[in-house]
């Protein structure tokens, strides 16, 4: 996957695996406060700034891979970094990164606005709700809470990671910081 990427594509998918690697973690602690305010809802509201990485790897590089390994890189910092989920959360890395990448795999990487950004920070959420109703214990609460739950996941997903993704996106390029990678190519704005 990674034969035909350039190795300033690589070092700027590394770079920014590591910033939101160290995002996601303070982020966990944003939500353990808020948890312990209103319950283990809170993080739904949140959960989009864990699938940022994906979207905004992938609007700038726009190749397959660029939205699943950007995402796997930053929960393995992240466990490196001491989050006590330990390796577990490499593979909801995984999981979050493949449900994004989905989405841009259905347009065959052709499609790169903020609708696609929002439906890949929506199929995140997808992926990622499902894994955690499987490891999370999830069936214990009432069918009404965990529906809740799914429409927050996806809406922050939406918001957060393809709204959100797509704002950071635009502020780089308008800085020309990143000239020279797809993102700057005319045809690659459709």
């Amino acid at each position: 996957m990674l034969k035909s990427w350039k190795l300033k594509e690589v070092v700027l998918m590394s770079l920014f695996a590591v910033v939101f690697g160290i995002i996601y973690l303070l982020f966990l602690h944003v939500g353990n406060i808020w948890a312990s305010l209103i319950g283990p809802i809170a993080y739904e509201w949140i959960f989009g700034i864990w699938f940022i990485v994906s979207i905004i790897v992938m609007a700038i590089l726009r190749k397959p891979g660029a939205a699943v390994i950007p995402e796997t890189m930053a929960a393995a910092i992240e466990v490196m970094l001491g989050n006590a989920v330990g390796p577990r959360l490499i593979l909801a890395g995984v999981i979050q990164g493949l449900g994004a990448e989905a989405v841009f795999a259905a347009t065959r990487y052709r499609h790169f606005n903020v609708g696609i950004y929002m439906l890949a920070g929506a199929g995140a959420a997808v992926f990622s709700f499902v894994y955690g109703y499987l490891l999370g214990g999830f069936a214990a609460l009432s069918t009404e809470y965990v529906l809740l739950m799914f429409v927050i996941r996806v809406m922050s997903g939406a918001i957060i990671a393809g709204i959100g993704g797509k704002y950071l996106v635009d502020a780089l390029l308008a800085t020309g910081s990143l000239r020279g990678y797809a993102i700057t190519k005319r045809d690659a704005h459709a």
